[in-house]
């Protein structure tokens, strides 16, 4: 699907505010739909697997969806796949610190306990929920219990949640969603590719967020990239469901935070294209943003940022 950035444009300064709710209510309906699937089979299938790349809108999708199914009366738990990294070691560490520790490998992740926590879980035992420390590299159990009573739901997002050499769990028991951005904006017969959407969404998160300048995150592109091409693409294909994350109003959100510092980049050619459309997109208030916005996922001031 693509969408033309004049088409965009002229609704934004016509009227953003209703463009907004337009654009807000049609994700709403996509999810509200597979919540209404999810609900109809939550006897046998009430472990929700959530899986997409960087930059993808995982985090607000899971509690978008969560917050969904329990004004259904569908009890739902939220689970973040972060928290079951593995501690690293201090060779690791030391690794991680030259940069030469690949982060986006699903061996980062202890399997074995997930796997085990999942299976107790399902069979309705009480279970105690890890924190993963990343400051200090550690797994922490702060104490929170999860004990899930029938009927309810739990849902695990995270990039590799539909990789099975992470996750040993019958796939009977589980529904699965992938999430990520689909739709291409075009302009002057040229399109921009959904990547670049989830890169603009990248920037703005690691440098509002995660104190990580744009040269840096620009530097990470290849190896994020290569990982998700590696570890995470290969199982979409298992989801029962696939989402499109694209928010229409986005890239003009992004304009004045974006377009400045970039263009001191434009030597960079991963951000020259993104220059191009930024240049050509209408400026949007980002007070005129919800807080139920995904796009709040990276903006910030959002009721779903974790």
């Amino acid at each position: 699907m693509q969408i033309p950035l004049g088409s965009i444009n002229q609704k934004i300064t016509t009227d953003p505010a209703a463009y907004i709710r337009e654009v807000n209510d049609n994700y709403l309906r996509q999810l509200e739909l597979i919540a209404a699937d999810i609900s109809a089979h939550r006897e046998e299938r009430p472990i929700i697997l959530l899986s997409g790349p960087s930059g993808s809108g995982k985090t607000t999708s899971a509690l978008m969806l969560e917050k969904i199914l329990d004004t259904q009366g569908v009890e739902t738990h939220t689970l973040s796949l972060d928290n079951y990294f593995c501690p690293l070691t201090d060779t690791e560490k030391v690794l991680f610190s030259e940069g030469k520790l690949d982060l986006e490998s699903p061996s980062r992740i202890d399997g074995d306990f997930l796997s085990r926590q999942l299976a107790a879980i399902y069979h309705c035992e009480p279970v105690v929920l890890p924190v993963y420390d990343f400051r200090e590299s550690v797994r922490t159990f702060p104490g929170q219990i999860l004990h899930r009573k029938p009927g309810e739901l739990v849902i695990l997002e995270g990039i590799h949640s539909l990789n099975p050499e992470v996750i040993d769990f019958p796939d009977r028991n589980t529904a699965k969603i992938y999430v990520s951005v689909r739709t291409r904006i075009s302009q002057d017969g040229t399109l921009l590719h959904p990547s670049k959407i989830r890169l603009m969404r990248r920037l703005m998160r690691d440098l509002l967020f995660r104190m990580r300048s744009f040269h840096d995150t620009l530097r990470m592109y290849q190896s994020v990239e290569m990982g998700e091409n590696k570890y995470i693409m290969p199982y979409k294909h298992r989801s029962t469901y696939d989402v499109d994350t694209f928010m229409a109003y986005e890239i003009c959100a992004y304009r004045d935070f974006l377009l400045e510092p970039l263009r001191n980049l434009r030597q960079e050619p991963l951000v020259q294209d993104v220059i191009a459309f930024l240049e050509h997109a209408a400026a949007l208030d980002k007070e005129l943003i919800p807080p139920d916005s995904l796009v709040c996922e990276f903006i910030g001031n959002g009721q779903f940022n974790s």
